[in-house]
């Protein structure tokens, strides 16, 4: 073996093992979860986790993350779901498309600059898609449909949505919900809370609470390929949503790298790893999936149960593909309030509490530039959100160039007989004392 490649054996593969086990059993509730809130199903983040999982794995610059559908990016989806929710293959090719570009941005060498994005962006962005889960997920936490088109159409329909509430659905949410957000520390390394929700939630359904509405089977096969050419149109308007969609997954991306280079002490690549992730989108699109990005959740807990390298991250995809074609059953039963329940502790943990709790502390043109970013997000839609808040913290940075270079100007006097030669007393004059100056 070469100096400085990892050399693999057993014991590097069972630690491996162990890890894609381990990183199966805490991502497959959120692949679970976000399939539905994406207006995908279930079976979308199935695939989403397959595909997106696989060649991330193979083909990304972080050799221990574990990749599969992301909060973030979930959103986005739903709104592009909703856009184009008579032609599905429509907004596959958003996700084609927004792979494509992470691609580009990987082979261009750019994938760094993503990293700097502005935090006010992201802060605004991520509180408001957690906010946004918020809102979605309270319909069938109550034994509703959820409601297609955000948080707007949600709150309008609020009243039926209570005048109408299932039971049986809200005390398997509620007894899921209090599981996530009250699990003891010591029990979720070797159960996290999502999978102890899942479970538990999904027997009381079984068992008791039997009115719960379910997730229903899903077809044990293969995906099949999605394929229609788009018109010129089509691709020219989908631009923005596919951009936005590679700059979330992008920005996932790059951080779950950094944790996992926090954690082995490695160094991630990460213009290779946005051409994986874009691979990985590229496929999703094409089979169906939800779109993804890195996990640091399942990250960490791959790295901690042993995972070491590429193959940690693939098996775990595999482990995903074997569970949809030979255990797909066994998700039929899942309420949706359960998912539901795993969804809104998501979303709280994405709102940004620490600096919206020193916002009064905040300069002026930040908090705007938050508050807009993250309004626009919940009630208008991810992508003007995104578009906007980018634009806003870019007028706010060229302001700030603007202030720094009038405070750098150095008045220089010019001598005044230089302009004034022939007037009386300027032979006499203070050289310094110039009426004209830069």
């Amino acid at each position: 073996m070469r100096s400085g490649r990892l050399r693999y054996d057993l014991q590097t593969f069972r630690g491996d093992l162990t890890g894609a086990v381990t990183a199966t059993v805490v991502s497959l509730p959120f692949a679970l979860a976000f399939g539905v809130a994406s207006g995908l199903g279930a079976a979308a983040g199935l695939y989403g986790s397959i595909a997106v999982g696989l060649f991330a794995a193979l083909f990304g610059g972080t050799r221990t993350v574990i990749s599969g559908p992301a909060p973030s990016v979930t959103v986005a989806m739903a709104v592009i779901v909703a856009a184009h929710s008579t032609s599905l293959s429509e907004a596959f090719t958003v996700v084609i498309m927004g792979g494509l570009l992470q691609v580009l941005l990987g082979l261009s060498g750019l994938g760094r600059f993503v990293a700097y994005t502005p935090y006010v962006v992201i802060s605004g962005v991520l509180s408001g898609i957690g906010l946004t889960i918020l809102l979605v997920q309270i319909a069938p936490l109550l034994g509703s449909s959820a409601v297609p088109g955000g948080a707007i159409p949600t709150l309008q329909a609020l009243p039926d949505i209570i005048g109408n509430v299932e039971p049986h659905a809200l005390l398997v949410g509620a007894a899921a919900l209090t599981i996530t957000v009250f699990w003891p520390a010591g029990f979720a390394r070797w159960l996290p809370a999502p999978l102890a929700a899942l479970v538990a939630g999904s027997l009381l359904g079984v068992l008791w609470l039997t009115e719960a509405p379910t997730i229903g089977p899903i077809p044990a096969v293969l995906p099949q390929l999605q394929l229609e050419a788009p018109s010129l149109s089509f691709v020219i308007s989908a631009l923005q949503p596919a951009l936005i969609l590679a700059l979330l997954g992008s920005i996932d991306s790059l951080l779950a790298g950094m944790v996992a280079d926090s954690l082995t002490g490695s160094r991630h690549n990460p213009n290779r790893e946005l051409f994986g992730q874009g691979i990985g989108n590229v496929v999703a699109g094409l089979i169906g999936g939800l779109p993804g990005a890195g996990a640091s959740v399942s990250t960490v807990t791959n790295i901690r149960a042993g995972g070491s390298t590429r193959m940690s991250g693939a098996l775990r995809a595999m482990l995903v593909l074997a569970m949809v074609l030979g255990l797909g059953h066994l998700v039929a039963p899942i309420p949706h309030a359960v998912l539901a329940a795993i969804l809104i502790r998501v979303g709280w943990g994405l709102i940004d509490w620490n600096l919206l709790g020193r916002a009064r502390h905040l300069r002026r043109d930040y908090l705007i530039v938050i508050l807009t970013t993250l309004t626009l997000t919940v009630f208008v839609d991810l992508i003007t959100g995104g578009a906007v808040g980018l634009i806003a913290a870019g007028m706010v940075h060229a302001r700030q160039l603007e202030r720094f270079e009038l405070q750098s100007v150095i008045s220089v006097p010019l001598l005044d007989r230089d302009f004034f030669a022939g007037r009386a007393g300027m032979a006499h004059a203070d050289p310094s004392s110039a009426r004209v100056g830069l």
